[in-house]
Formats: C-alpha cells, structure tokens, sequence
C-alpha cells in the first residue's frame, strides 16, 4: 500500500480573491500642491531585475510592467516635475518569447485540480507575439532587466546573453547602467542582487556559495544563475554602479534586499503536511523501529562494536504521531549517518514547485509495498530476515531530493549573504546621500501578520495574500503599489519632496480570468 499524506497547503479559497485589473484612478489634484523638494524628477531612470522590470506570474507581459513600480512612481513623480516614462513593452499580456516556449514559457494564471484546489498553471489561450529577436531601439527609462545579477549590469555583452536586455538595448557591447547614464538622468532607482541569492534558493541549494569555495571571478559562476556572489564580488559591483549614477550628480533611491526565505515560493507548502492517522502513524513507527534492527545488523556484521552499532542505528527508530508529521530529507552517506537521511527541522522549507502528487503518494516518507509488508512481519514475529528483505526494507524509505528543500546550512548561507548584501547596500546610500528604501521591512512585515491598508491586509499567503504573483516569488501590482509608497517615503525624508501616496485598493492582485488578453 501507498501511505496517504492529506495535503492541505493549496486549498485555499478562490472566494474573496481581488481578480480587478489595477486602475489608475487617483483624483486629479490641484497642480502645484506637490513638490519635488532637493530631488529633481524630469528625467527618471529604473535599474534593476525583474522586480524593476515588472515580471510576473513567470513571465514578463504588458499588464505587468505598466503595473511595476518605476511606472507608477512615474506617475506620481509628474505631479511634482516628472517627465515621460517609457518601457520597453512586450507584445502581449500572454508572456514569454515566440521562438522558446521552453526556456521562456508564457505565464501562470490559476487553475483548479480534480479536487478543486486552487494553483498555478501555463497560460494556453494564445501563444506568444514576441520576438525574441527584436530590438525595440531607442533608450527606455525602465532598465529593469530580468536575470539579471549586480554584476549583469556593467557587463559589456550581456545583451547578447539576456535576451530581455537584447530587445533594447542599443548596442551588443552596450552595459545597462551605462545605457541609463548615458540618459542623463535626474533621477534613479537601483533594485538589484535579488538573484545573487534567489537562484540559490528557488533550486534547493544545488548551485555553490561563492563565499565558501571564495570564487572572485563571476565569469565562472553558474550561467543558469544558481550559485550565491561572492561579497566582495557583490560589493565591487554595486559601489560600481552607484559611482556612475551619481557622477553627474544625480539623486537617487537605493532599495535593499528581502528575505527570500519568507516568499510564498518557500512557505506555501509545510514540512509537516505529513498528516497521518493512529493506525498508520502506528505503521510507521513499526517501520522505522525495524530499520534501526536491520541497520544495527547490518553494522554489527562488520566487526562494530554491538552497542556502537546500536547508537548509530538509533537515529533511524523515528516516532510519527498522529495528526502532522515533518518529511524525511536526503543528505550525504557518512559514517555516522550511512543511510543518508533524516527527518526534517521545524526551520528547513519545501519549495513550492515540489510534486504534490509524489507527496501523496509516499515521497518524503515511505512507500509501504505488500512485499514490504511481508517482511516487517517476519520482524513482528521473531524471525530474522534475509539480506535481500532487508535491503528491501531500506529501499522503501523514499526520502526529499536536495533539490526540493532548503536545509539549514542552505538557509545560513542565504541569510549570510544577504545580511552583508544589505549593509553594502545601506552604507553606500549614506555615503552618497541617496534616499534609502527598507523594502525588507516591509515585506517581512507582510510575512507576519500583514499590512493593512483602507480596504484590506497584503501579506504574503499565496494566492490570497494579494502580495505576490503565481509564481510565488514576484510581487502584483498591488505590492508594487506598495513599494512606491515605501519609496516615496524614503524620498519625502530625504529630499524633502511631497507627493501623494496610491492607494492600495486601485490595484489588482493574481488574476482569476485566463482570458489574459
């Protein structure tokens, strides 16, 4: 038989989702209200990744970048001095890129199971109209490229690598940050180093931790973005941005780095969603009481001392109880652990992307077979089994791959990382007198309990929390509404300016519709 786990993590409530598509509906007041303080708004240029660029729902489309937070800065950088505000749109709100569905697939729009559970599923009502080898042409005041890593920015030829930079960017030797200072701009925001850590994270930990191995060359990283920059690296590059922004004297606003770890892509699904009842809970016990036997064994037959044998097979005699239980996690075959596998801590997270249904079906527990069975009977009675049974026994044990979870030292070097990210961060913005947005605090913040606004709480449950997008990671427009806010906040202590906030409740959260066009 397969042990059954109730997994409850998506089903959520599609009832009381804001499914509205953002509006613009701000009343008009009276010009001359607002002023723009020390800061000079004419000329606004956005650096940054995907979270400057707009991406969404796994994609990037119209409707999320003229919802991302540059373009509705923009708007309320007009009412004091602000200028035009161009981006370099997609062709459609479907996402993705004509010519590779595979590496850039069309979006998430939500979808309902067999069971009815609410979750994210590939847009399919149209493919995509975007080239991926058009250039647009022309200079965009949203630079936000998405990929991309500090480093990305002042690489000479990353738009021959990054084909969302490719459509725009006016030269195949061109830098982003020098494109956006060739602008001349009055004004900038830099949101950057997200994926010097995310690519870590969102893969389990499978790529390197350059602070570890203390690789300085970024050339040699993981061209699929899954290792951690180095600090130092990390350091050399932002103050290297910072420095040709404002050699002409231009301000600016610098944005530090959240804790991915509190994303809906990490918190959705609990490592405890093992939900057993008495009888099976009872079953597992057994189960794992008969492998420290068999492993006690199996070591003792080597010529190890019967009670050392005993001490190291005891991590193996694991108690479930009734009700939630954590998942087991694989790790590394040593000495002392010569299974390679134990249950998981309260702190370590399961991703989102992890298969539900292998979840369902005994992955991270035990897939109890009739042979299995047979031979846990010979245990309950006395009898000895043979070898083979008991290699059968250990094999059934079906523990969580690296690559579905964060484990505790994944999670320090994640959060070492971005702790020295974001003094660098903080310390150049004093340095520089740059306005200095604490993104971090607010997003934890909607990680726990929330943030209210007239009309609701932003928090980051997934799917209802109206925070973050489909793809768990990215925000909707209606956070991005609330990191303008936050911005224009640090702006207003700063420079002094005084513009108006927006107003949360004007913009939507995921969409319910698939009719995306």
């Amino acid at each position: 038989m397969m042990i059954k786990n109730n997994i409850k993590y998506l089903a959520v409530l599609a009832l009381g989702l804001v499914a509205c598509e953002p509006e613009f509906d701000n009343p008009i007041e009276d010009a001359g209200t607002f002023t723009n303080g020390e800061a000079d708004f004419s000329n606004y240029v956005a650096l940054g990744n995907s979270l400057t660029a707009g991406f969404a729902d796994g994609a990037l489309y119209i409707t999320g970048q003229e919802n991302s937070f540059p373009n509705i800065l923009s708007q309320q950088f007009a009412k004091a001095g602000g200028g035009d505000f161009t981006q370099p749109l997609m062709s459609d709100n479907v996402g993705g890129f004509a010519e590779d569905n595979t590496n850039f697939p069309p979006r998430f729009v939500l979808a309902f199971d067999a069971d009815g559970n609410p979750g994210p599923a590939p847009y399919t009502g149209a493919p995509s109209s975007t080239s991926i080898a058009a250039n647009l042409g022309g200079a965009f005041n949203n630079m936000g490229v998405p990929g991309a890593r500090v480093y990305h920015l002042d690489f000479a030829g990353y738009a021959t690598l990054n084909p969302y930079y490719g459509r725009f960017a006016q030269s195949p030797t061109a830098t982003v940050v020098d494109e956006a200072v060739a602008q001349n701009p009055t004004f900038f925001s830099l949101w950057i180093g997200n994926n010097d850590i995310l690519g870590y994270a969102t893969s389990g930990g499978v790529g390197e931790d350059h602070n570890e191995t203390g690789n300085l060359d970024p050339s040699t990283y993981s061209v699929a973005g899954l290792d951690i920059t180095n600090n130092n690296v990390f350091a050399a590059a932002y103050s290297g941005l910072v420095a040709k922004l404002v050699a002409n004297n231009a301000k600016g606003v610098l944005l530090n780095l959240p804790d991915v770890t509190s994303l809906p892509f990490f918190t959705t699904v609990p490592n405890n969603a093992l939900v057993l009842d008495a009888t099976t809970a009872a079953s597992l016990t057994g189960f794992f009481q008969a492998v420290a036997g068999i492993v006690t064994a199996q070591i003792a037959g080597t010529g190890v001392p019967l009670d050392q044998a005993q001490a190291i097979a005891s991590q193996y005699a694991i108690t479930f109880n009734e009700g939630p239980n954590r998942f087991l996690l694989k790790t590394e075959v040593t000495q002392t652990n010569p299974l390679g596998f134990r249950q998981m801590t309260e702190a370590e997270l399961l991703l989102l992307t992890i298969d539900s249904a292998a979840l369902a079906q005994g992955y991270g527990s035990v897939v109890l077979t009739d042979e299995v069975l047979q031979v846990l009977g010979i245990l309950q009675m006395g009898g000895m089994p043979t070898p083979e049974q008991g290699a059968m026994v250990i094999a059934a044990i079906n523990a969580i791959d690296d690559k579905d979870v964060l484990d505790v030292d994944e999670l320090s070097a994640i959060s070492s990382a971005r702790s020295f990210y974001n003094t660098t961060i903080s310390s150049l913005a004093s340095a520089n007198g740059l306005a200095f947005y604490n993104v971090a605090s607010d997003l934890s913040q909607a990680a726990n309990g929330g943030i209210p606004f007239d009309g609701g709480v932003v928090t980051s449950d997934f799917v209802t929390g109206g925070g973050f997008s489909l793809d768990g990671v990215h925000p909707t427009p209606r956070a991005h509404a609330l990191v303008t806010n936050g911005i224009l906040d640090a702006i207003e202590i700063t420079y002094g300016a005084n513009l108006p906030r927006v107003n949360l409740a004007d913009y939507g959260t995921v969409t319910l519709s698939n009719e995306v066009n």
